[in-house]
């Protein structure tokens, strides 16, 4: 097995938290250090998730760049766990090559995912999270987005940033 850093676990919380009890949440998991992002509500039917607050497009398929690590050392970036809230079902999107594969700069970015997709088959899974699951992912690493397509309820997640290890939420797989 890799590092931690480059593993993508699909995870259930134990207990749904209140919603006020979110940001408090990580230092339960093995990491006390951990930042809470906040949470967003997707609309139902959306292709992707992700939006530009700038513009009000969404983005689509991008990487994160929380940490602002180089290329090298991206695998060494915190991972992100996105929980569920409900009440409808999402899916996460995520894209078959790291971004060490796939760009150019020492400093990538989502340009450079863009570019790299023009020219290159990038394939993707899309993974179903119903209310109360939700991943542990480097989000820095590969490329991501969320969607509710084909979905007739919104779905609220709440994010996090943190350095947890492998096994620490019960595995959906």
């Amino acid at each position: 097995m890799g590092p931690v850093g480059t593993l993508t676990e699909l995870v259930a919380l134990p207990d749904a938290p209140a919603p006020a009890a979110l940001a408090g949440l990580p230092e339960s998991l093995g990491d006390s250090h951990a930042q809470y992002l906040g949470h967003a509500q997707s609309p139902p039917g959306a292709l992707t998730t992700t939006l530009n607050r700038a513009t009000g497009r969404r983005i689509g398929l991008h990487i994160d760049n929380w940490d602002k690590l180089p290329c090298s050392t991206r695998h060494q970036a915190r991972r992100r766990l996105c929980y569920n809230l409900g009440p409808g079902a999402r899916y996460l999107i995520l894209g078959d090559a790291d971004i060490r594969t796939i760009a150019r700069a020492r400093h990538p970015h989502t340009d450079d995912l863009r570019a790299y997709a023009a020219d290159h088959p990038l394939r993707c899974v899309r993974i179903r999270l119903d209310p109360g699951e939700g991943y542990l992912a480097p989000t820095e690493l590969h490329p991501h987005d969320g969607s509710t397509q084909h979905q007739d309820q919104p779905s609220t997640v709440a994010f996090w940033l943190g350095h947890w290890p492998r096994g620490i939420l019960r595995s959906l797989v």
